[in-house]
């Protein structure tokens, strides 16, 4: 999803490219993998070293089919558990595909109860991604500012973006063999070769957005290695990569209504509109004087839409955008766009490596349509009834058209064999709508759903909702789930969203601390919960 390349998810495959996808439960089919223990060291990050980490790599096959091969290393963080007893490892994935998980294993901290210091927690960045090696990067200015307008109303607009997408496939060529085995099933079996690495029989497993799809894979290919698992945003199974995304532009433009309606509520802060209505006539008003005359020469109407896209997403950065556009349209501010911008789509040498490998994971995942008049056909359609951001979507993921690596078949997504696992879903979600969950909890029979009726945020567990925060709590100290009580709908349980923001100044009652200390921790992680 055009969410801050980056830096906002995927389908398994074929086993290293065979003719069939492995089927449902089935074990790999390769020789045996034994991983060497990983050596422990410091770790880089500042941060990690404050949350007692350590960190160190682990050694995988390039290719699984070929044990013997060619290795690369898998970079890994550990914070070990508190207690005297150990629950096992808990895996996390922040999502994309492409967002480094290296910083994720100071998560534990944020369970309530302190359910999360019964494990030792484990941060990796997948094959590709961040401090692994190799790292995956095309062309680091991909996102630089300024760029041809998003939405193709003269064919030499579409020609143009066409001929930009096929230069970034074109650039991800050096990368060589890599290409061919960054898929979800991959690193599904990069996450078992971490288990065994570790010496453990079974993981607990945390995915947020993306990370729910490669929980689900792993699950399906490895169901005996499960003990629990928190998958949070979940990603439809029946639906990567191509339909996926037609969904997410008709969730955005949705969403970013929402976001417009509280603008409006705050109209004496921010004077950009009494009503949502004004308030997006005023957005694209300004959307469209950009494309004529970019702010401060480099922020035009496509950086206008990044820059308020992760609206869409969470409700975290709600009051950054709303100042953003209120000092822009009534002092001239570009230089706080920029700031924003900046924030989610760095340039520069290697800046891309999380858009690299989001394309790479998801056009080689599942093969995307070869034809561009289907994309343009469907992506026209799309816009009439969500312009905010489906042209945006459609050239973020225009690389797929001509990626110079062979895309293989989903893993058919079975959980029939898989112990309770906890699932998390607010049912306004974007980036992975509402009826993913459903999916996936109609595929997992033992499985548990809490939802959040009206909610917007995506993946905003441990975000300091105790309805929510509590129940994860509950399950991973002692693997209980909700139970469905009459009246919840569709899910197990139902609790109050992540809620929004109440401006400073506002009329109105702050925030619990508790809430408030979970949306600023999970706001820092903001840059790592990509796309899917």
């Amino acid at each position: 999803m055009n969410k801050f390349a980056a830096a906002v998810a995927a389908a398994s495959l074929l086993v290293s490219g065979a003719a069939i996808a492995p089927m449902a439960g089935a074990a790999p089919a390769a020789t045996e993998f034994a991983p060497a223990p990983i050596k422990w060291g410091k770790c880089e990050s500042a941060r990690l070293q404050k949350a007692g980490a350590e960190c160190g790599f682990l050694e995988t096959p390039l290719d699984h089919a070929k044990p013997n091969g060619e290795k690369i290393q898998i970079a890994v963080s550990r914070v070990k558990h508190k207690t005297p007893q150990s629950q096992g490892i808990m895996v996390v994935n922040p999502g994309g595909p492409g967002g480094s998980g290296l910083g994720l294993s100071t998560l534990g901290a944020a369970v309530p109860n302190g359910a999360g210091d019964n494990y030792d927690w484990i941060g990796f960045d997948p094959r590709g991604v961040g401090s692994s090696k190799p790292a995956l990067t095309c062309d680091g200015n991909y996102f630089s500012y300024n760029r041809p307008q998003y939405v193709p109303t003269t064919r030499e607009l579409e020609k143009t973006w066409l001929a930009k997408s096929k230069g970034y496939a074109d650039a991800c060529k050096k990368n060589g063999a890599l290409l061919d085995h960054i898929k979800t099933v991959d690193v599904a079996k990069d996450v078992d070769n971490l288990r065994k690495a570790l010496g453990e029989e079974k993981i607990n497993y945390y995915g947020f957005s993306y990370g729910t799809y490669l929980g689900q894979v792993y699950s399906t290919l490895y169901p005996q290695k499960v003990r629990r698992m928190v998958l949070d945003g979940n990603v439809d199974p029946r639906k990567v990569w191509y339909q996926a995304n037609l969904d997410q532009d008709v969730a955005f433009d949705r969403n970013i209504k929402i976001y417009f309606e509280w603008v409006a509520k705050y109209d004496s802060i921010y004077h950009l509109g009494k009503t949502g209505k004004d308030v997006e006539k005023l957005w694209y008003a300004e959307q469209k004087k950009l494309y004529a005359n970019p702010a401060g020469g480099i922020i035009g109407g496509d950086e206008w839409t990044d820059v308020f896209l992760q609206a869409g997403y969470y409700v975290f950065g709600w009051e950054d955008m709303a100042k953003a556009f209120d000092g822009w349209v009534h002092k001239g501010d570009w230089q706080t766009l920029k700031g924003l911008y900046d924030d989610s789509n760095a340039q520069g040498e290697g800046a891309d490596n999380g858009f690299a490998v989001y394309a790479a994971v998801q056009c080689t995942d599942v093969q995307w349509p070869k034809s561009w008049t289907k994309w343009k056909i469907d992506n026209w359609l799309t816009y009439l009834r969500a312009p905010f951001e489906t042209w945006g979507n459609a050239w973020f993921n225009a690389p797929c058209l001509y990626w110079p690596a062979k895309a293989g078949k989903p893993v058919e997504i079975d959980g029939s064999k898989v112990p309770g696992i906890l699932l998390i879903d607010e049912e306004l979600d974007a980036a992975t709508p509402y009826p993913g969950s459903l999916e996936v909890r109609k595929r997992y029979p033992n499985s548990s759903l809490i939802s959040a009726p009206g909610g917007t945020t995506h993946s905003g567990s441990l975000s300091g909702v105790s309805c929510v925060d509590d129940k994860i709590a509950d399950y991973l100290a002692t693997g209980k789930l909700p139970k469905r009580t009459p009246g919840q709908g569709h899910s197990d349980a139902q609790c109050e969203p992540v809620p929004p923001p109440v401006p400073a100044g506002a009329a109105a009652a702050q925030r619990s601390d508790k809430a408030k200390a979970g949306a600023d921790a999970k706001k820092e992680l903001l840059p790592q919960l990509l796309h899917f």
